[in-house]
């Protein structure tokens, strides 16, 4: 929220209409500057007062400046004025999900743009920006996993969490799938899997071919695997900052391909549905619209939301105090009163 005059600013978008209150002013002096050049053409000062008896030039500066502050208040109810809050607490129907991003070096191949890792943090950028009450947890992985950020509604930290993830961070080589599966179900409460599910991202190479084994433990718990491939079948080469491409031991550079046969008996073991970046433009929020939202859904205490309070009506009253006292006041002076001034 922006801050004005210390108040926040519900709709800060409104804040240019404030100018209106400087154009009126402006206006109206030049209004006010042309009638007192208009009535100097006609008529000599000693013969202005019988032209417009009674006539104040302080009562019609006074309506201006009643005119003025009108407009500013106006505008300034508009803003959202926020005096003051109160915190709620927050409950959502929702999904819990852990998502499980590859860091292994396979997933720096550019068989697709930028390369596959980079693609895949865009996939989940996508991913968080359609939630709809869901609970979001991440988790990195290549030979060991890594526990990014825990089941949480933040969806902004979730965000900031995603670019940090690098294959730098990576305390073991390899793509140990089955561990990073185990680690998700550690995260979910047990109690039923109907509102929960994993999103595996990774280019499919289970160098510990332990993934569909756990997937089978997970299908026992009622628990859903969504799998979106990284990579082509043609694959590429793993890019090496020392040689150029990583080789193997016989000097070989080492081409990495999409296992896309394991990726679908992992997700197909327990009831998911895999897709890869080939299949469809935005795998991962084709599977999110199309499969996760489909499930049961519970009430996921979201914490407690901080709600503003909205003081428009000050200046509103303020606005219409101004607009009546402008309407009744005249410019020119009772009759009584003039007729005083004139003797």
């Amino acid at each position: 929220m922006i801050g004005l005059l210390g108040f926040d600013l519900l709709r800060p978008a409104w804040a240019l209409a404030l100018a209106a209150g400087p154009v009126v002013l402006a206006v109206g002096l030049l209004g006010l500057a042309w009638r007192r050049r208009d009535l100097a053409a006609w008529a000599d000062r000693e013969h202005r007062a019988r032209l417009l008896p009674g006539f104040s030039r302080g009562r019609a500066r006074l309506r201006l400046a009643l005119a003025t502050a009108a407009v500013l208040f106006g505008t300034f109810a508009l803003t959202g004025p926020v005096r003051g809050y109160s915190l709620q607490d927050v409950e959502r129907a929702g999904h819990d999900v852990v998502v499980l991003v590859d860091t292994s070096r396979s997933m720096l191949v550019q068989d697709v743009r930028p390369d596959r890792l980079g693609r895949a943090k865009r996939e989940v950028r996508g991913l968080l920006q359609r939630l709809q009450g869901d609970r979001v947890a991440l988790l990195a992985f290549a030979g060991d996993v890594r526990e990014v950020a825990p089941l949480t509604h933040d969806r902004r930290t979730l965000e900031q969490f995603v670019d940090t993830l690098d294959t730098r961070d990576n305390l073991l080589g390899g793509t140990n799938i089955g561990g990073a599966l185990e680690k998700a179900l550690a995260l979910f409460d047990g109690r039923t899997g109907a509102h929960e599910a994993i999103v595996l991202i990774t280019d499919g190479e289970d160098l510990e071919g332990q993934g569909l084994e756990v997937a089978q433990r997970a299908a026992e718990q009622g628990i859903r695997i969504y799998v979106v491939g990284m990579g082509t079948e043609g694959g590429g080469k793993i890019p090496d900052e020392m040689r150029g491409f990583v080789r193997d031991e016989t000097g070989s550079e080492v081409v990495s391909a999409l296992d896309g046969s394991t990726l679908r008996a992992i997700a197909e073991a327990t009831g998911g549905e895999y897709l890869s970046v080939r299949d469809a433009a935005l795998p991962l929020e084709e599977l999110y619209e199309k499969r996760i939202t489909k499930l049961d859904s519970r009430e996921l205490w979201a914490g407690k939301l901080r709600v503003p309070h909205d003081r428009y009506q000050w200046p509103l009253v303020l606005a219409l105090v101004c607009m009546v006292c402008e309407v009744g006041l005249r410019e020119r002076r009772p009759r009584r009163r003039a007729k005083e001034d004139a003797a």
